[in-house]
């Protein structure tokens, strides 16, 4: 897969968008580092197979947990949040923010959620293998399928209805072309 470099990453910044996992390190490096740039929620729930760390760079946010003892955490420029292997977690953006995830190179899987805002019940869960499906994919195909059936959005414990979940500000199916196509991108144009 193709890989920017790390000092790259400040002209990369202002190409990625919401919640792209844009990987900056070399192939081959454990773990790697992602990076997104976000001015909006996380439209779903992540959950990964393996520990994460996520670095606040810019901006200010908060990160939600489900199953977890810790319900949330502010975040301001500088902080590091580590996530548990399995726990559900949703990034809420306060102001526009550049956020570096810490993520295993073979992270296994990986899995999107929705959960009821009213009862608290899991709504829907969508999981994927990182070995054979790129997270941009997985979390495309997750929205889509969790947009496209309303049954799939119908909270079966209290019969909420949830919306449709906002995954606009992206470039997930760009990112997954790019990693897929295997192009060195070490243009000067970054």
């Amino acid at each position: 897969m193709a890989r920017r470099k790390l000092q790259q990453t400040d002209k990369l910044a202002q190409q990625v968008g919401a919640f792209d996992e844009y990987p900056v390190m070399p192939e081959g490096v454990s773990p790697q580092l992602m990076l997104s740039r976000n001015d909006r929620p996380l439209p779903f729930y992540l959950i990964c197979e393996k520990d994460t760390l996520i670095v606040q760079m810019t901006g200010e946010g908060r990160i939600v947990f489900k199953d977890s003892a810790m319900n949330y955490t502010a975040t301001v420029p500088g902080d590091l949040v580590y996530v548990p292997a399995r726990t559900p977690h949703r990034l809420f953006t306060d102001h526009d923010s550049l956020i570096y995830r810490y993520k295993a190179e073979k992270a296994g899987l990986e899995g999107v959620a929705w959960y009821c805002d009213g009862c608290g019940a899991e709504v829907y869960r969508l999981v994927f293998d990182t070995e054979t499906e790129l997270p941009q994919e997985g979390y495309l195909r997750a929205v889509e399928t969790f947009n496209g059936d309303q049954a799939l959005r119908t909270c079966k414990s209290c019969g909420a209805a949830h919306p449709i979940a906002d995954a606009s500000g992206n470039n997930w199916i760009a990112i997954a072309a790019e990693l897929r196509g295997g192009d060195d991108e070490d243009d000067d144009d970054w």
